[in-house]
């Protein structure tokens, strides 16, 4: 490195294919599928026949719209400097919903039935 600094920093640069392998696929896994379900949804109400586990899991989604909503506000307010980055995006991450697509939002819900 103390020869040649260029040629090892260099060396720490991705090769363009893997570079673009890689960018592939993290697109492809970051894409939200028209049939998607989210985090404290199911896609069908008869998941279970526990009323008690049907009570928890409707209060759990309605903490998670109720958090969604909050974020949503909290990007709107001009109070809240920090809440966009140098290219103005709001704060997205931990909202549970989604369009399709490449959309930097959404929490999928890892367990199918």
């Amino acid at each position: 490195m103390v020869k040649n600094p260029q040629k090892a920093y260099l060396r720490t640069i991705t090769p363009k294919y893997e570079t673009l392998v890689d960018l592939s696929v993290i697109e492809i896994l970051s894409r939200h599928a028209s049939d998607e379900i989210y985090l404290g949804d199911r896609d069908s109400k008869f998941w279970t026949s526990d009323s008690k586990a049907l009570q928890a899991f409707q209060n759990f989604g309605n903490n998670l719209s109720k958090i969604e909503q909050e974020i949503t506000e909290r990007n709107k307010d001009p109070d809240f400097k920090n809440r966009t980055g140098p290219v103005a995006l709001p704060y997205t991450l931990l909202q549970r919903s989604s369009d399709n697509g490449l959309t930097f939002r959404g929490i999928p819900n890892s367990i199918s039935i």
